[in-house]
């Protein structure tokens, strides 16, 4: 270790010591010179900095809207409401500079034609010397301090997109940085763009510019997760500019993931407003709901008014709002208790007549009653034919001394249930429950006729939602799910809640009951009144409805006959995967749930089912299955030569039956993999059975066998004049009939 040497160290701490105490000293000096001699400086920067608006609200970005599969259908884009300053250069309590008053006039008197002119060719529906005249009315505007010009005069009245902003800054005077043209804007952060437009509108829901707050639809159910949390800035003036200081960032809104399915939301849209626009048709309001039937969800729901000019839109949620007496659809929840409780079977045999029978001092008829009616009908041909008879007759029956009966068998299969919908205006159903007197003797508020008319869908109130519910519970097997719109909540591309499906009712029915109702269901579709709605495809179940609405006085009497006609099934009904309704307001004849209903619902359904179907032929190959080739009458050896390029093992055995020159025909056996050919023995003096052979190949062999042919038609031999086996004799002419 080297000695420490004192001599050469102690000098450079010295020096270093100095170095350290003499800018220390600099320090304290400056300081003492800021404190004393700049103190009068300091204090107006001081004083120069001000707080504006203290507490700024500061906007969250709204979440966004997503479909099942991800597409966004409703997100938030800023918009802008744009004023001018005709004052950009007063400050706070200092008098304008008579320069700067000048230089801003003559900019004006230079470039006011041409800024109107240009927000005229923006906002067309005002003329350019209506922009001028607004213009001019800021700019001579007298504020409350005395001052001549507007300070936050609005340029134009609504909210513009950001393109159109964009243009507007473009334009003379505009163009100039806020502090010499007065131009500046308010940016809103809650303007909903929809890139599907108007699909599914009235189930997303919408935003009021005016307070920027959701008024209905999912926007509204789900207001408080979308909108986020605001924060709060505030802004300082530092010198002459201002900043934004933000002391809590805004947070935003958590994005919603629907169970709509755009495709299939658009299949419906499109199938109904064909529906009502045709001319047999002319409906003034349309329903259409698809269910998926494990789940629930609602993949696409819609809701169409006809306006005045012709075209239909989405003003209200009639398929949760619209309580109506659903017609004959209803009649299947009547049959349901029927069969539930054990008092009829599908065999019971109902006595319709001629279509007409008195109920209790009223006449009930089926819809044939001038066609002499269905006569003898048994339960499961009532529905399918929709007897009001056969159904009224059942329940009138076996449960007119005790009607609390059957309506509470309604209520137990779930027909009246409230459901959980996460959207304003849904109306539960209304089927009353009758009461007695305090006695106990007579029925308050309820007649004879009561029961039987509501049996057949009549004296109850129902929205299209609860129907198509019940519905849906039948094809999943007496299992009621909740109607679901909204599955997941996520944040950032995270998911943070899940919304699972909803089982309301593990079990409507008796699982002998639900299955005898979808076999009746099937047969209506098949054999009924609801062929129109089925598919040659696939099979569909469900049933037709079409029932006499009262008019707006609460009448059904008034000269016009006005109808809801209905279809409510699922498909395919062997495999049920999906649930819908369909349902038609109109007024006047024809009126046919089955024949215009069912013909939206028979679209809906092709067009759904159409998307399951494979677009390439790679795709549509069955991954399990062995491929291989069928191999028809011919060559062998031209056979053997083909399979072998296709890289096929072919085995071929000859029987003991090798000529020369006679090719040896054969069938072909799947064997897995490989191909086990097997020839057809012929005898010489015996005709041969050349059916399925190509032209060329039977005349060779018959030619062969000494036979004169006659060929007639094209493609493979279908049938031959000598009959195989026959004996041959040389010369024989032989006759092939090609196809």
């Amino acid at each position: 270790m080297s000695k420490f040497e004192k001599s050469k160290v102690m000098p450079r701490y010295v020096a270093i010591a100095a170095l350290l105490t003499l800018a220390g000293l600099a320090i304290i000096a400056r300081a003492g010179y800021i404190m004393v001699a700049q103190k009068d400086y300091w204090l107006a920067v001081a004083a120069s900095q001000k707080q504006v608006n203290n507490i700024k609200i500061e906007k969250p970005t709204r979440g966004n809207i997503f479909s099942c599969d991800g597409q966004l259908m409703a997100s938030s884009i800023p918009i802008y409401k744009i004023f001018i300053d005709f004052q950009p250069d007063k400050r706070k309590g200092m008098p304008r500079d008579t320069a700067d008053v000048n230089r801003l006039d003559s900019i004006w008197a230079a470039d006011i034609d041409s800024l109107s002119i240009g927000l005229a060719e923006i906002f067309p529906s005002r003329t350019a010397a209506q922009f001028k005249e607004h213009l001019l009315a800021g700019k001579n505007k007298v504020n409350k301090d005395g001052s001549l010009g507007s300070r936050h005069w609005p340029i134009w009245s609504r909210r513009i997109d950001y393109n159109t902003y964009q243009e507007v800054k473009q334009l003379p005077i505009l163009s100039l940085s806020a502090g010499k043209g007065g131009f500046h804007c308010e940016e809103y952060n809650t303007y909903r763009n929809h890139p599907f437009g108007s699909l599914a509108s009235r189930t997303l829901g919408g935003i009021m510019e005016v307070s920027d707050s959701a008024y209905f639809g999912l926007e509204l159910s789900y207001d408080s997760l979308l909108r986020g949390t605001e924060g709060i800035a505030h802004k300082q003036k530092i010198r002459n500019k201002v900043m934004t200081i933000i002391d809590t960032p805004a947070e935003s809104g958590a994005d919603i993931v629907t169970t709509i399915d755009v495709t299939m939301q658009d299949i419906v849209e499109r199938a109904l407003t064909e529906e009502l626009k045709k001319p047999t048709v002319h409906g003034e309001l349309g329903v259409a709901i698809l269910m998926e039937v494990q789940t629930g969800d609602i993949k696409a729901i819609a809701n169409l008014m006809r306006g005045e000019d012709g075209e239909y839109y989405e003003w209200q949620n009639h398929a949760i709002s619209h309580v109506c007496e659903p017609g004959s659809v209803f009649k299947v929840a009547s049959m349901l208790v029927a069969l539930d409780d054990g008092v009829i079977d599908t065999s019971y045999v109902i006595h319709t007549g001629n279509g007409i029978l008195g109920m209790h001092g009223r006449p009930m008829k089926d819809h044939n009653w001038r066609n002499g009616g269905y006569g003898d009908i048994n339960a499961a041909r009532t529905l399918e034919v929709s007897s009001n008879i056969g159904v009224s007759y059942v329940i009138d029956k076996f449960y007119g001394a005790n009607p609390e009966k059957y309506v509470e068998g309604l209520y137990r299969i779930g027909i009246h249930d409230s459901l959980p919908i996460p959207l304003n205006g849904y109306v539960p159903p209304k089927i009353r429950m009758p009461q007695k007197d305090k006695r106990g003797k007579s029925y308050v508020n309820w007649s004879k006729t009561a029961l039987p008319w509501m049996s057949i869908g009549y004296e109850t109130q129902i929205a299209p939602i609860n129907t198509v519910t019940l519905y849906n519970a039948i094809a999943n097997n007496g299992r009621m799910m909740s109607p679901r719109f909204v599955k997941q909540v996520m944040k950032d591309g995270k998911v943070i809640r899940e919304i699972p499906p909803i089982v309301m009712r593990e079990q409507i029915a008796k699982p002998k009951t639900i299955k005898t109702m979808q076999t009746v269901l099937r047969h209506v579709v098949s054999q009924g009144l609801g062929r129109k709605a089925g598919s040659r495809s696939f099979q569909v179940a469900g049933k037709t409805g079409t029932a006499q609405v009262a008019d707006e006085h609460g009448g059904y009497h008034s000269g016009t006959t006005r109808y809801w006609l209905s279809f409510c099934g699922y498909f395919p009904a062997d495999n049920p995967r999906y649930t819908c309704i369909v349902c038609i307001k109109k007024t006047g004849l024809p009126a046919s749930g089955g024949g215009m209903s069912g013909v939206a619902f028979h679209h809906i359904a092709e067009g759904v089912m159409a998307q399951n179907l494979k677009v390439r032929v790679e795709d549509a190959r069955d991954s399990t299955s062995i491929l291989v080739p069928e191999v028809k009458h011919g060559d062998v050896n031209a056979a053997n030569y083909v399979l072998s390029q296709l890289g096929i093992n072919a085995q071929g055995e000859w029987d003991g039956m090798e000529r020369t020159g006679l090719p040896a025909w054969g069938k072909a056996v799947r064997e897995k993999n490989n191909i086990h050919v097997t020839t057809m023995k012929f005898d010489d003096d015996q005709m041969p059975d050349v059916s399925g052979m190509g032209a060329s190949d039977a005349l060779f062999l018959l030619e062969e066998q000494g036979l004169k042919v006659r060929l007639h038609g094209r493609g493979l031999v279908r049938k031959q004049s000598i009959a195989a086996g026959t004996p041959l004799k040389p010369g024989m002419a032989c006759n092939l009939y090609l196809e």
